[in-house]
């Protein structure tokens, strides 16, 4: 054990680390944050594993042709992380995550670095393993740019929005390599309140929505592509995940000049009824046979077809996949089958994991208790709105994002027409709805289709049959991001560049 004097200090134990934290800093450490660090470990494992399997062809192939390669470097891989704080993270990628070569866990703060390098020796590690470095995370990203010096895994967790610290990243990413990024600026990222601060931070506008959480994942995934493309770089999203006040991205990396000229269509802008919430997605642009083509538009008419209220336009967002469910199923499986003593919030990551694989593959969702809301009627229960909808040939799933979620393939005149067909078995009382009302223009139209609302055998998903924690619940009382946390020296920072903040854990 080591010579530390320990009275000065709280211990905290999270996973396999036990840290040291100021007793007079109590902001130092978030606990609520340890679910983001279990989700951290459980995702850098399971790309690891693939990663290292592709090394490993890569040196099996070379050897067949008589080129050698370092046996050590195709058998491990390296982390950064930008922003490390106590260090708490990195010290448990190092004592969780099999086949490390090093970890850089770098930090503006002198302070953070002392308090890095004593829970390095505190948790009896070598400081070749767990290099702490003090410096700002962005020149230190930049100067990790060539081929040979770049960094396997990159995880940005800062105190705000990630923007800052995204064009470094991208650059300092090794070829197949994994960022792992967290916003915490969701008043940015899911309103319509600063949406002059989100397009600045992000090139993209917000609009107000049940959806709003997925759409926040969705302008960050956009804003990471088109970092990435001016580099020829394309982002894989691996798991996008919105979780308590923040959300967390793992994305692979790769360099592919072909396939990032297809990012133009992996963007869209999105209306949004001002009235009755209704929204269309208009992507950026479309591949024919011969050549990419900007999309003719706008695609829907200057008032809503349906209530005849103006739309809101947000966005470009990101339009394509936000998961690899081959790769969601491999985590899924890694945690299922990891001791719960390291995973402290092993229940969480099940649930969310689980939804998240039985994701349709579709932008964005409706919400049944708004659709309702906007008729004036009751709710239909999830499993009969899901059976119509299924009955009808569409596909449905739940999003991970909220609870009475519905994401589906149907269009928005079949997803009206099922509610329509629920009024007529559901009567509402029209003197109670105002002469303007999307309600009334709405229900003045006649379905094209009498719903079916038999139950179908696929309405209820796998993971509410056996009962999972399927969405995020308040983890505890007063919980959400603390002060950003303060060291024994007063640094002069610009705020807007975030780049000396350090952030809770």
């Amino acid at each position: 054990m080591t010579n530390i004097e320990s009275d000065e200090f709280s211990i905290i134990t999270e996973g396999k680390a036990s840290i040291l934290f100021p007793k007079d800093n109590a902001v130092f450490y978030n606990n609520v944050q340890q679910y983001n660090r279990d989700m951290s470990v459980a995702a850098i494992r399971t790309w690891s594993e693939i990663y290292l399997e592709e090394k490993e062809k890569k040196a099996r192939k070379k050897h067949e042709t008589g080129t050698s390669i370092a046996k050590s470097k195709a058998n491990s891989f390296t982390i950064l992380e930008a922003l490390a704080a106590s260090g708490l993270r990195s010290i448990r990628y190092a004592k969780e995550i099999p086949n490390i070569d090093y970890i850089v866990a770098n930090d503006f703060d002198v302070d953070a670095v002392d308090s890095i390098n004593r829970n390095v020796e505190y948790n009896e590690l070598s400081k070749e393993l767990v290099r702490a470095n003090q410096g700002d995370a962005c020149s230190f990203m930049y100067q990790h740019r060539e081929y040979h010096n770049r960094f396997d895994v990159v995880d940005i967790d800062p105190y705000g929005t990630a923007a800052p610290f995204l064009d470094a990243a991208v650059q300092s990413v090794q070829n197949g390599g994994l960022l792992c990024i967290t916003c915490t600026d969701l008043a940015v990222l899911t309103g319509s309140t600063y949406p002059e601060k989100c397009y600045a931070n992000y090139g993209s506008i917000p609009v107000k929505g049940e959806f709003c959480h997925e759409m926040a994942l969705r302008i960050l995934l956009y804003t990471l592509s088109t970092c990435a493309a001016r580099y020829q770089r394309q982002i894989i999203p691996l798991v996008s995940c919105s979780i308590d006040f923040y959300i967390r991205v793992f994305v692979r990396v790769v360099i592919s000049a072909a396939e990032v000229k297809k990012n133009c269509c992996k963007a869209s802008h999105v209306y949004v009824c001002s009235g009755c919430k209704s929204f269309y997605l208009q992507p950026l642009a479309k591949m024919t046979e011969k050549k990419f083509v900007p999309m003719v538009g706008p695609i829907v008419n200057s008032n809503c077809i349906h209530c005849e209220n103006k739309f809101h336009v947000g966005g470009p967002i990101w339009n394509s996949s936000m998961h690899d469910k081959e790769f969601v199923q491999r985590m899924l499986t890694h945690v299922k089958n990891s001791n719960t003593d390291v995973y402290g919030t092993h229940a969480r990551m099940l649930g969310m994991l689980t939804v998240i694989s039985e994701e349709i593959d579709v932008p964005l969702f409706h919400s049944i208790s708004m659709l309702s809301s906007k008729l004036n009627c009751i709710n239909p229960s999830l499993k009969l709105f899901c059976s119509a909808l299924l009955n009808k040939g569409y596909q449905v799933s739940a999003s991970h994002v909220m609870a009475g979620s519905v994401k589906t393939d149907a269009p928005i005149d079949v997803v009206w027409d099922v509610m329509r067909s629920w009024v007529k078995l559901h009567p509402v009382t029209m003197k109670n709805i105002a002469e303007n009302s999307p309600a009334r223009k709405l229900l003045a139209v006649e379905p094209s289709f009498i719903a079916d609302f038999k139950i179908h055998e696929d309405a209820e998903p796998p993971s509410r049959k056996v009962k999972l924690v399927r969405f995020q619940q308040n983890p505890e009382k007063n919980w959400g991001p603390k002060p950003r946390a303060s060291g024994k020296r007063k640094l002069e920072v610009d705020d807007s560049e975030h780049r000396s903040a350090k952030k809770p854990g």
